[in-house]
């Protein structure tokens, strides 16, 4: 994969192709139009009629039914005038009798279940650190949202960033401190304050020894019961207090911070009622237990973010600059576009490069999955993070600081992060009112049986302590993200780049795989094969006509045929008043004469029957057959070319077909090129498709099944968004890209198949991990209220069950799909 492949597919996570109505507004800089006096460059006032018209950005939409339902609770606001969601560029475009109404809109749209940004907001990130869990993260985005001036707040566990969207200027300083308030410390990204590893070290030590510490005065506490129990009962009194200490705090800070029912809340109110009830050994060791748990869920998450921290250290530090000649050792960093560098064998490079020598073998296969070594030649672009495998290179930088593949890459993974999947975006609204609930419930616990049936007040103290134990959802709360975090990594590693939570879960579900055929099917490098003048027109001339016409157009076929007529050494004159015929072929005007390039069955002319006989000989072959007029009047030549199967395209689709999906071919082909292509693949097909066409069967389709379009062009675009779930090949067009829900980089067809299982592994792991942390939780539900079990067995139950989620989703890292083998 080229380094304009790697930028395409950066937009893939962040930008949607134009519909027709959004062409216009992208046609100048002013979004909604050309007027004047708009405010910023997403705002527009028209004072004759003051009218406002504000853009936001959609996030949480899985389908146009839930633009309807943004629209519907937007509508329903008083001085709202208009309201229209664009769901393919996910955009709400309103206009408001008056601008202080945004505030509402952004109200209205978070109680239907979507958050708005506005495009016309500012962003501002930072780096966190001291996150165990995605808990930890909505603690933060809980403390930064109530911040007068922050508009929406997204913390990415994976990367350990914090994204602040500002629809005002804001105090940057409060973010800072709501951070520290919820424990947790961050460093301005584009201030970098890095965190020396012996300072890293010593947080490490710090944070051992806190459990150790405890431990010690627990071995001393139950050495001292053998001679004094009273003693020994202050001992683990103290112990507990000294420990519950900074929990309490972080709690408090939690509290007020927009978080009150946090673990650590949970954890402080069940030792001290432990305490009172004497259990000062239980209280005691439901700390211990507690500390001893976050260490293992942070050793876990590091583990889950592992893939990504391997992928951000791709990059050396330092660099071999030459300078005048001479080589410096220089930071990675400071590499600017145009600075020559040399990298020895063994070596990665430290940004994107064009190779200065004659040829050279890179290892690849930690940004593409491709295993075999890739050769380049003078000029080519290389990756950063690429190993040079054979010789000593040199290469002109072509990257800036931050934007080399493997920054583009990483942007494309927090994206996807922020891309919650449908039972992700469940989970977190159910986990709101889920622990309120269940402290209501442990409350009910505790005064009912004494105050109804006269039962002893401590019994229930206790068994109401343990129930509230039970009700931490930190288990629940990770069980999704845990699981599509892992196989979202795994794709990324295999070479599939996928857009989110919610595609992933989408491509499980699909049950039709419709394929475009040239790029996709085929290499996508069609040979000119035949070229036949007719009626007194020499082939000289029938190639200077055809590539004048052709000239400038990045489509295959016209690459190929100008190839084809450079080589023979023909001359290409200019043509002028040129048209592309979506679907039916291209014209212009050469020396004065109207030249068609057209497709055999869009001719509106008829054939004799030789031409006719010859088209259908050569479409037999497979071949691609286009007919060049002159005047729409008089056949001058035939053009045919030959496009070859891409080396896995058969064993691709067999592996579909083994998964129980049907795989159907669509192309704008002749019918006889397209059957004979579709018989050596072994699936269906429908040719001679307009673009219009493509996007009307797949619609039809989607109707009945569940499909997932491939495509590669910008034809193929509207197709693609017109399927359920779609997929891009990695050396496709831009278009193509933004449409796509997910990317193949190594342009491989056979991890098509290995996505399909990744995404029903994912899934399955997800069903896995919330029956692990319910049916744990409603186990010791029964065995605390049974008074069997007691408050540090519910201790184990939540941190093992947290323990068990991460490890089972863990398991998606080593996942081989068996489809391919």
């Amino acid at each position: 994969m080229t380094i304009n492949n790697i930028e395409r597919l950066h937009k893939i996570s962040s930008v949607q192709p134009l519909s027709e109505q959004d062409s216009e507004e992208h046609s100048s800089p002013i979004a909604c139009n050309d007027d004047a006096n708009a405010m910023t460059p997403h705002t527009k006032h028209d004072h004759a009629s003051k009218e406002w018209i504000e853009e936001w950005k959609v996030s949480g939409m899985d389908c146009p039914s839930c633009a309807k339902k943004v629209e519907n609770a937007v509508n329903q606001l008083e001085g709202v005038l208009s309201s229209k969601v664009r769901f393919t560029t996910e955009k709400l475009v309103v206009t408001l009798r008056d601008p202080s109404l945004k505030s509402e809109v952004e109200k209205a749209t978070e109680k239907a279940g979507f958050s708005l940004t506005s495009l016309s907001s500012q962003q501002q990130s930072w780096k966190v650190n001291g996150m165990d869990c995605p808990s930890c993260a909505q603690k933060i985005e809980n403390a930064v949202s109530k911040i007068e001036g922050v508009q929406n707040v997204h913390v990415l566990f994976a990367t350990e960033k914090l994204l602040v969207t500002f629809s005002q200027p804001a105090n940057v300083e409060q973010i800072e401190q709501a951070c520290q308030n919820s424990g947790f410390s961050i460093n301005n990204l584009s201030e970098p304050t890095p965190v020396s590893s012996s300072h890293k070290s010593s947080n490490i030590i710090q944070d051992n020894l806190q459990i150790i510490s405890i431990s010690g005065a627990m071995l001393l506490g139950a050495l001292a019961k053998i001679w004094s129990p009273e003693i020994s009962d202050w001992m683990f009194t103290l112990t507990c207090l000294l420990g519950l200490i900074p929990i309490g705090k972080k709690a408090i800070q939690l509290a007020r911070s927009g978080t009150p029912f946090a673990i650590e809340t949970l954890m402080t109110v069940a030792a001290l009622g432990a305490l009172y009830l004497g259990e000062t050994i239980e209280a005691a060791m439901v700390l211990l237990l507690f500390l001893i748990g976050e260490r293992l869920e942070a050793f876990a998450a590091s583990r889950a973010r592992s893939g990504v921290q391997t992928l951000m250290e791709l990059v050396p530090e330092n660099a071999t600059k030459i300078v005048n000649g001479e080589r410096v050792v220089v930071s990675a960093a400071s590499l600017q576009p145009g600075d020559l560098v040399e990298v020895s064998p063994g070596s990665r490079l430290p940004a994107d490069g064009q190779l200065q020598d004659n040829h050279a073998s890179f290892d690849e296969s930690a940004l593409t999955g491709e295993s075999i070594p890739v050769e380049h030649q003078k000029g080519d672009n290389v990756m950063a993070g690429s190993i040079a495998t054979d010789r000593v290179v040199r290469f002109k930088i072509t990257s800036k600081q931050g934007e080399n593949a493997i920054d583009r890459i990483l942007h494309l993974i927090e994206d996807a992060e922020s891309r919650k999947a449908p039972l992700e975006r469940f989970l977190d609204k159910f986990s709101r009112w889920y622990t309120p609930l269940m402290m209501l419930v442990a409350l009910m616990v505790i005064i009912t049986p004494p105050l109804v049936f006269a039962q002893a007040w401590d019994t229930w103290i206790y068994r109401g302590l343990a129930l509230l134990l039970i009700a931490c959802p930190c288990a629940l709360v990770i069980s999704i993200p845990a699981a599509i975090t892992s196989g979202l990594a795994t794709a990324a590693r295999r070479g599939a780049l996928i857009k989110g939570g919610a595609a992933l879960e989408q491509l499980g579900k699909v049950e039709v795989m419709a394929f475009d055929k040239t790029g996709t099917l085929t290499k996508g490098k069609p040979e000119v094969t035949d070229i036949i003048a007719l009626n007194d027109t020499n082939k000289d001339d029938l190639m200077r006509y055809a590539g004048a016409v052709e000239t400038g157009s990045s489509h295959p076929l016209a690459t190929s045929l100008i190839r084809k007529v450079e080589a023979h050494g023909v001359m290409i004159p200019e043509a002028i008043n040129k048209q592309a015929l979506a679907g039916i072929g291209v014209q212009g005007e050469v020396d004065g004469q109207l030249i068609q390039l057209m497709s055999p069955s869009k001719l509106t002319m008829s054939l004799n029957d030789t031409i006719q006989q010859t088209v259908e000989q050569l479409e037999d072959q497979g071949k691609t057959v286009v007919i060049v007029n002159r005047d729409s009047q008089t056949v001058i030549g035939i053009i045919a070319w030959q496009d070859t199967l891409r080396n896995d395209a058969k064993q691709a689709i067999q592996a579909l077909h083994k998964l129980g999906i049907r795989s159907i071919m669509l192309t704008g082909d002749n019918p006889r090129s397209a059957d004979a292509i579709s018989n050596q693949l072994s699936m269906e097909y429908k040719a001679s498709l307009l673009p219009q066409d493509k996007v009307d069967f797949i619609e039809q389709l989607a109707k009945q099944s569940h499909v997932a379009m491939v495509g590669d062009g910008i034809n193929d675009a509207p197709a693609m968004k017109a399927a359920s779930v779609s997929v891009a090949m990695g050396g496709g067009t831009d278009v193509a890209l933004e449409t796509a829900d997910s990317a193949i980089t190594h342009n491989r067809l056979t991890e098509l198949p290995a996505m399909i299982e990744l995404s029903q592994a994912t899934v399955a792991n997800i069903r896995q991990n919330v029956s692990l942390a319910l049916g744990l939780k409603a186990v010791f539900l029964v065995t605390s209220l049974l008074g069997i079990t007691g408050l540090w067995v519910a201790v184990l139950a939540d941190t093992g069950a947290t323990a068990l989620v991460t490890l089972n989703a863990l398991r998606l890292l080593r996942f081989k799909p068996k489809s391919i083998e």
